[in-house]
């Protein structure tokens, strides 16, 4: 958790983020309970007088009017991400290892050709959070239907990564340090 700060420092403003330790037993009610509490505090760090944040009946998070926002967790540790009158947000925190079978299921071949060290720049965690947090700021446009993170198709020019999905996109920051990975995609 010492580590943990550091992956935030280059988070660009307005977004706020809210971050809390899982408690033991670290089980599904105390991961749901943590990215609340997360989540009150980017909300309260971003000016929102409202810091519920209730599940619509497909159990997403439903953020204050005026104040897009994400939740994202681990068994240890919750993150969420608030933007002020942006239209959607994504976050992703992961620590989990994806293996090169996990890989070769889940990016295009061109991503892990172009993408993934040694001839890109990421290790496939960042890339998996990437496309995690893109789908999380893609899935509410209604064009785009049902679909699965996977199929998001991530490419970088200029230094920023974008994540492209159904003639959409959204870019996305991208930090790890210390076998955590974490990824925010804001769409204005």
């Amino acid at each position: 958790m010492a580590e943990l700060p550091e992956l935030f420092t280059h988070i660009a403003a307005p977004t706020r983020l809210g971050i809390q330790p899982v408690p033991w037993p670290h089980g599904p009610a105390e991961q749901f309970a943590a990215g609340r509490t997360a989540a009150a505090e980017a909300l309260t760090s971003a000016g929102s007088s409202e810091v519920a944040v209730p599940r619509d009946p497909v159990g997403r998070p439903v953020f204050p009017p005026g104040f897009a926002g994400s939740i994202s967790h681990t068994e240890h540790l919750a993150v969420a991400a608030v933007v002020p009158g942006a239209e959607a947000v994504g976050v992703d925190v992961e620590n989990a290892i994806v293996t090169d079978r996990m890989g070769r299921f889940t990016f295009r071949r061109r991503e892990r050709q172009d993408l993934l060290v040694p001839d890109g720049r990421y290790v496939p965690a960042e890339l998996f959070v990437a496309k995690e947090a893109a789908f999380k700021a893609l899935n509410r446009i209604e064009s785009l239907g049902d679909f699965v993170f996977w199929r998001i198709e991530l490419t970088l020019s200029d230094d920023v990564l974008t994540a492209s999905y159904g003639g959409e996109s959204v870019p996305v920051l991208v930090r790890s340090r210390g076998g955590l990975a974490l990824a925010v995609a804001i769409r204005s």
